[in-house]
């Protein structure tokens, strides 16, 4: 199946700032975990980022950086904020935008998805503890955020956007999904709020539109602003396919530039995968159903991530079906990870990347190891090795575990050395 000029996958994408993006192809986000000790990307993530710009996606989007250097979804995540030096990013944005690439960067809080070890303190709009079978214990018990610390959040989503547009990046996105902190406002199971934060929709939806409004008053119109949102929680009683829709036609009213479209959260990963019984293309392309949908009132371009691994599959995903448009661009995650250069192959025809997805009994816990395994593979890439896809998986999670509590312990010194500790930690 050679590239052609009729090709959907290859060919460029004009957003609604005027920003164009080369093809169709998104190296979507992942956790990657690989700051150095200031939390600064480095060089192993230059290096990994240069390996995908190289690869041939027309938008790389980071894995989330953290707004607030106090809540970091892990203990090696990169942290943007007024105190962080830019030169490092500077670099890491030249890195990302060799080839062509259009280079976003994912910015995020997690509120009360962080580790105990890591964040002992967490906030999120309600006091909902995480709910996970074996694993509620290791993460840290939130509290409801006051007035005070949602008008902090507003203002730190803004800096990190405008912070990232000097550094020489061309959008952000803003991540509302996968049960961070704004995904826990948009969903009624973790925001029972009362205040004008909580309750109907157009409440819960606020924070969103509030940093959206935020953050363009930093930015210069050319700069990409985009959402990363849930189709669905996949969780009897939150988020709902219809909750989505109705927050996309809110984000309608709202200079955004792309809207991406995942599910699931660390309590229900369905990020990670269908099982191996459901069909292929399901197995694949798990989130176009609910994406057509959200593109038949989406006046911004959508793009869906969830387990593309096929040219075939990603073409599909952009042609009409029956009487439903397709999708504006497909987003690549783990498949990047063992297969750096897929959308290169796919220029050439169809090529296909294995991705082992582990499938213990435990869900959460087989969540967190093909977690594990994906970074893994993002760690060889930053230095230069090749990807190991047939790594032992239960080893894989136990060192990851291991370099966790090491990098929790630097943090945490970190932390001390800005006078950020919170009382308790």
């Amino acid at each position: 199946m050679p590239d052609t000029p009729q090709s959907p996958l290859f060919q460029p994408l004009h957003l609604p700032n005027g920003q164009t993006i080369p093809n169709r192809i998104a190296k979507a986000a992942m956790e990657e975990n690989m700051a150095d000790l200031r939390h600064l990307p480095g060089e192993s993530l230059r290096r990994l980022y240069r390996r995908w710009a190289e690869g041939g996606a027309g938008l790389i989007i980071t894995g989330n950086v953290m707004v607030s250097p106090d809540a970091v979804t892990g203990p090696a995540g990169v942290i943007l904020d007024a105190r962080q030096p830019l030169e490092p990013f500077r670099d890491w944005a030249t890195a990302g935008r060799m080839n062509g690439a259009r280079l976003w960067m994912q910015i995020n809080h997690p509120g009360r998805q962080v580790f105990a070890r890591t964040t002992p303190e967490a906030i999120a709009p309600s006091a909902m503890p995480m709910q996970m079978e074996g694993a509620s214990r290791l993460f840290a018990r939130p509290r409801a955020m006051t007035g005070a610390e949602i008008a902090g959040v507003i203002a730190r989503f803004a800096e990190a956007a405008a912070l990232a547009e000097q550094a020489g990046f061309d959008g952000v996105q803003i991540h509302a999904a996968h049960g961070y902190l704004l995904s826990q406002f948009l969903s009624p199971l973790t925001n029972l709020r009362t205040d004008e934060w909580g309750g109907s929709l157009e409440n819960r939806a606020r924070l969103l539109v509030e940093i959206l409004r935020a953050v363009r008053t930093r930015v210069s119109p050319g700069f990409g602003v985009g959402v990363k949102l849930n189709s669905s929680d996949f969780q009897k009683g939150g988020f709902s396919a219809e909750d989505a829709v109705a927050v996309v036609r809110m984000l309608n009213d709202l200079p955004v530039d792309l809207v991406e479209l995942s599910g699931g959260s660390y309590e229900s990963p369905a990020m990670h995968g269908r099982p191996s019984a459901a069909s292929t293309r399901a197995r694949e392309a798990y989130f176009v159903d609910f994406a057509r949908d959200i593109v038949a009132v989406a006046r911004m371009p959508v793009l869906v991530t969830g387990g593309i691994r096929r040219r075939a599959t990603a073409e599909a995903a952009l042609a009409p079906e029956a009487d439903r448009a397709g999708v504006a661009m497909v987003g690549l995650a783990q498949a990047l990870a063992f297969a750096p250069d897929l959308p290169n192959r796919w220029r050439e025809g169809e090529a296909v990347v294995e991705v082992p997805v582990i499938r213990w009994k435990n869900r959460p816990l087989s969540s967190l190891a093909t977690m594990a395994m994906a970074k893994l593979q993002l760690r060889r890439l930053g230095a230069g090795k090749a990807p190991k896809p047939g790594a032992w998986a239960p080893g894989v999670a136990v060192l990851d575990q291991i370099r966790t509590v090491w990098r929790s312990h630097k943090y945490r010194a970190w932390l001390r050395t800005r006078g950020e500790m919170r009382e308790g930690q």
